[in-house]
């Protein structure tokens, strides 16, 4: 308590009121994620960070001549929303190249393509993403000769939603060179027919034997994806999003849009590893805050096994409805313990991909493995708060191992609420019992970091508040779901969401004393909603609307004016 009261003073010392607040934010209905002042009416604001949260009487004495004053009429906001896991210029090359979220059927998907071919060039690549089969009637992957049917001479790839899949035609495999004697490399599958001959779905490291064929120039370009992403997400309300995996070319595209003021969101940025990108952050160190806290690169992103969807999440028993796979890992372990010592000795963080039950516990026990190699006397921080991204199936015994290890579940609600399509025919519903387990984990003393995994989902923040804690399809999927199984005791309480992709998301990039809560002394981020979130019906929850983001104090999206 007297730490909270010198804190408090120093805050107060920092921010002395006879000089007026740069912005001020009032009559709103304030949401603060700070469990010693939980709402308020106003903030004011100096320079990037909070000097003031109250009541609308107590913010005048902030306001001077040259304070810009914002009325909300009664808006709701909380602290600027982090998306935990989102694929920056995944998003971004989503909105600029062959965009087939929402594809309907096989049909669906064969039009597009076809118009695509038909105004393509002889030989070009036609490359898109965002096909899912799970709602399609049947729910089937395409094949090679469905896609030969519409561009039997333009190489054609379409990656699945999750980025665990492609399919390719024949043009693609003949320049790739697979046919039926080709071995499916370390962490991927060439998918056969019955008669042992490609059918033209690679998953997961396979689909890097036709990606490395493909052009640069049918790539989205970096810079413009870059941009385009950060229009999207400042638009819909993120003040930060948390990047995992890439390379330092993607670091470099931000550096320089940042020096060229091109990008306002905040990124917490990943580097690919075992390998060269990891050992570059490994020698180098991290790089923190940089761009007044606008970049900030310290985390290794290790992928552990595949999708759910596309049956490449390893299991630690056979699929349900493919009983001849039980999945795969895509990671060496000889190869991935030398860097997770290193990490620990230099004090970068280590976040992992892991989605079926084996999965999971391969890194839960290669992280202790690594924790018990590594005297805490030669950690260079004391707290590595390494993170399991996604922690999708879990084996119930191995769930207590979160809290004792002390990694964080960093987890995307909305696949909850896709993968209950389908999990209980992939894998059963006995293996469910520790599936999604968001209560679970919370109560066993660790925050669940919230975000989306987007572009392999929309990425829309309030599509993620709601799947937390409804734990339902979306309503205009709902009709004859039946929900068996799901545990809905796992749903989070709005407060818990809240914290989710708010404090927790903070803690998770060690910035909980930075950002992650309406606090004087912290960044002035704010996401500013048409509706009070904590209270409206659950449906409700999917009509709100971002008004307003704010970020470091400026107005970075506000909604009829951006």
């Amino acid at each position: 308590m007297k730490f909270i009261f010198a804190l408090l003073f120093l805050t107060a010392a920092a921010f002395p009121q006879n000089q007026p607040a740069d912005l001020v934010l009032k009559n709103a209905n304030i949401y603060t994620v700070d469990e010693h002042q939980p709402h308020a009416q106003a903030v004011a604001v100096k320079r990037d960070k909070i000097v003031f949260v109250g009541s609308n009487a107590e913010v005048q004495p902030w306001v001077g001549k040259g304070t810009r004053v914002l009325d909300l009429k009664g808006a709701t906001v909380v602290p600027g929303l982090t998306d935990a896991h989102y694929h920056f210029l995944g998003v971004g090359a989503r909105e600029l190249t062959f965009n087939l979220e929402g594809t309907k059927s096989l049909q669906d998907l064969l039009a597009r393509v076809k118009e695509r071919a038909a105004a393509a060039k002889p030989g070009e690549w036609i490359v898109g993403r965002g096909w899912i089969e799970t709602f399609w009637n049947p729910p089937v992957f395409p094949t090679r000769t469905d896609l030969d049917k519409v561009s039997p001479n333009n190489p054609v790839i379409l990656g699945r939603a999750d980025g665990h899949g492609a399919v390719v035609n024949s043009a693609a495999l003949k320049i790739a060179g697979i046919d039926r004697n080709t071995a499916n490399p370390f962490g991927g599958e060439i998918s056969k027919d019955k008669n042992g001959e490609p059918n033209g779905m690679l998953l997961d490291h396979a689909q890097g034997l036709v990606r490395s064929r493909v052009p640069p120039e049918a790539a989205a370009d970096s810079e413009k994806a870059a941009v385009a992403a950060d229009q999207r997400s400042i638009m819909l309300g993120w003040c930060e999003v948390q990047d995992p995996g890439g390379s330092w070319n993607d670091v470099d595209v931000y550096r320089k849009l940042y020096q060229q003021g091109k990008l306002k969101v905040r990124i917490y940025k990943a580097v690919y590893g075992p390998g060269p990108e990891a050992d570059r952050l490994l020698r180098e160190g991290a790089q923190i805050g940089l761009f007044d806290h606008h970049l900030t690169v310290r985390s290794i992103k290790v992928v552990s096994d595949g999708a759910l969807g596309s049956r490449g999440a390893a299991m630690l028993a056979p699929y349900s409805d493919k009983p001849d796979t039980s999945g795969f890992l895509t990671v060496d372990a000889e190869a991935l313990r030398p860097m997770l010592i290193s990490a620990l000795k230099q004090g970068i963080q280590v976040e992992t991909h892991a989605i079926g039950d084996r999965a999971n516990r391969f890194m839960l026990d290669e992280y202790e493995r690594a924790f018990n190699a590594v005297p805490a006397s030669e950690r260079k921080i004391a707290e590595p708060r390494w993170r399991d991204e996604h922690t999708q199936i879990v084996n119930p015994a191995d769930l207590p191992r979160f809290a004792k290890l002390h990694v964080i579940p960093s987890m995307q609600p909305s696949h909850a609420i896709g993968d209950l399509f389908f999990a209980g025919r992939r894998i059963g519903m006995e293996r469910l019992q520790g599936a999604y387990a968001w209560q679970t984990l919370i109560k066993s003393g660790m925050p669940v970091a919230g975000g989306s995994d987007a572009p392999v989902e929309r990425g829309e923040p309030m599509i993620e508040f709601y799947a937390a804690v409804a734990r339902k399809p979306l309503p205009a999927r709902a009709q004859g779901v039946s929900l068996e199984g799901w545990h809905p005791e796992e749903a989070m309480t709005r407060e818990q969401a809240l914290k989710a992709f708010t404090l927790w998301a903070a803690y998770a990039a060690f910035e909980e004393d930075l950002k992650g809560s309406i606090s004087a002394g912290k960044l002035a981020d704010f996401t500013v909603l048409s509706a009070d979130i904590m209270k409206i019906p659950e449906p409700e929850i999917l009509k709100t609307k971002n008004v307003m983001t704010i970020i470091g104090g400026q107005v970075a999206y506000e909604a009829g004016g951006h």
